[in-house]
């Protein structure tokens, strides 16, 4: 490793280690730390990535919403959910663009997937090949088949751009940072990052969640010469990330987005 990428580990090490549990919040991740069960974590983790784009209050505020609503035991709900009577439940729930009939399909989606599967993780598992470089074609097929679910729940209907916006494909150039948090969060495992999928995807495959705050840290580092926060940014990111720590490249990333969030010199 070459002087400049060693003193700029030793940075990322010192703010990787100052972003502990204590600096949790406001970020979504403190939600999936109320619950024990895998399931609620998992089930609930998927739902906030969904929701984590904007102002991180109004995040918060609609994930308080849901938790409420779904008795603070998401897995219970999802798995009970139904097309007949439950809409009535986000009759009046919106996310900025998501409507109360995005959240609805969402929510139709996430059931289809527990019935069919038994978990998300079962669904990412029957979608990933561990020898790919990264998660790229994994990613791409996972999401295509929650799109697919999505297509069939939502059969008389054009499937909506908010309901798009929920699962994006990384072959179309979207950085597809929702889906790659989501992913942080259950493949690694620290004092933050939850890691109940540890055991069965790879954390060095992973990639960045790249959003406006990551792509500013990241440029100012150096890390990545490209303009737009897209997939091939993510990349460049992840990789020269992978020099500094070939194992786990996206550890940092927690500590990047808020250093960019609360305006921190690095």
């Amino acid at each position: 490793m070459n002087k400049s990428l060693s003193e700029l580990k030793l940075k990322l090490d010192y703010h990787y280690k100052a972003f502990d549990k204590s600096k949790i919040s406001p970020d979504p991740l403190q939600f999936l730390h109320l619950f024990k069960d895998e399931n609620n974590i998992e089930s609930f983790g998927f739902i906030a990535s969904v929701m984590a784009y904007g102002n991180v209050i109004q995040i918060n505020n609609s994930l308080n919403k849901i938790l409420e609503i779904t008795g603070r035991n998401p897995f219970s709900f999802v798995s009970n959910y139904s097309n007949s009577g439950d809409k009535v439940y986000f009759k009046n729930f919106k996310h900025r663009f998501y409507s109360s009939d995005d959240i609805h399909l969402l929510f139709l989606i996430l059931h289809n997937v527990y019935k069919k599967y038994g978990s998300l993780k079962n669904l990412f598992i029957d979608s990933y090949d561990k020898n790919d470089f990264n998660i790229k074609d994994s990613l791409s097929r996972f999401t295509s088949k929650l799109l697919y679910i999505a297509e069939k729940e939502n059969s008389n209907f054009p499937i909506s751009p908010g309901v798009k916006f929920m699962f994006p494909l990384p072959q179309k150039g979207s950085a597809c940072k929702r889906m790659n948090l989501f992913l942080r969060w259950m493949v690694r495992k620290d004092e933050l990052d939850l890691g109940i999928w540890q055991k069965a995807i790879s954390k060095e495959k992973l990639i960045i969640p790249v959003d406006t705050h990551v792509a500013k840290v990241c440029k100012s580092l150096n890390l990545t010469k490209r303009k737009i926060a897209d997939w091939k940014m993510a990349e460049e990111i992840t990789s020269n990330l992978r020099k500094i720590d070939p194992g786990d490249p996206i550890k940092y990333d927690f500590a990047i987005c808020h250093i960019g969030m609360r305006k921190i010199k690095f």
